[in-house]
């Protein structure tokens, strides 16, 4: 483990690589973020729910993930190291006050955090050469800025340009009974997609992103339930793409 990420699971080459950019919400003591405790466990911090689904999924030979081991609120590693909200200064109605910086502790912040975690992915990537790469994110039922948006999806596929394998998850995900699966939902991988598209999009590299909702899975029948079917479903896509 590293202050940027940490490795769950067995290298093997062209197996599945789990990618969670918002693993953790941990923040390093050296950092003061001037926030309530309350949010360093808020949705506004880190996906609940998804790190425990990545390393039960790494339980099973063939499947390896790299886990960010800092909050989202120290920097937002889904994001380009250019744009404004790779570190926050609000969050879902939240000020951040820590996060006002000088250019200089900007690019510290991003040397620091950004660009290993970014670099290890890169360098998993092109030593493995993964069938598949599995970005895995959890989102909130609800927004606090606008409580009156149902977000009903279980599970939801993103994607950019490249969409065999987003095809393909969302085709096997469909013949779960009972789930509830959106097409770039509950956010478009045209839109936010910046490690994918950096990462795989940018090689060619077959991927999907995934988000699955955090009330499913805060507890640990849920995780095993998601894991499970994120299991069943990379196989699959792992065979159909050979």
């Amino acid at each position: 483990m590293t202050e940027a990420f940490e490795i769950s699971g067995v290298p093997s080459e062209g197996g599945v690589l789990i990618v969670v950019d918002h693993a953790s919400s941990h923040v390093p003591d050296d950092i003061n973020l001037g926030i309530s405790p309350q949010y360093q466990q808020d949705h506004i911090a880190f996906d609940p729910g998804i790190a425990p689904i990545a390393r039960l999924m790494t339980e099973h030979s063939g499947y390896l993930a790299i886990l960010s081991t800092a909050s989202r609120l120290i920097v937002d590693l889904n994001r380009y190291p250019d744009e404004a909200a790779v570190i926050v200064e609000r969050s879902d109605g939240v000020e951040i006050p820590g996060n006002h910086l000088s250019a200089e502790e900007r690019q510290a912040r991003l040397d620091r955090f950004f660009t290993p975690y970014h670099d290890r992915v890169a360098a998993l990537i092109a030593d493995l050469k993964p069938a598949l790469v599995a970005s895995l994110h959890s989102f909130s039922p609800t927004l606090r800025t606008n409580p009156q948006l149902k977000r009903p999806w279980d599970m939801g596929i993103m994607y950019n340009e490249h969409q065999t394998a987003p095809r393909l998850a969302l085709q096997y995900l469909g013949e779960e009974e009972g789930l509830i699966v959106g097409d770039q939902m509950p956010y478009s991988g045209k839109d936010l997609n910046a490690t994918m598209n950096r990462q795989c999009e940018a090689i060619g590299q077959p991927y999907i992103g995934v988000e699955v909702r955090q009330d499913l899975i805060r507890e640990e029948a849920g995780q095993r339930r998601f894991a499970d079917i994120l299991l069943c479903s990379c196989d699959k896509i792992r065979t159909a793409l050979a």
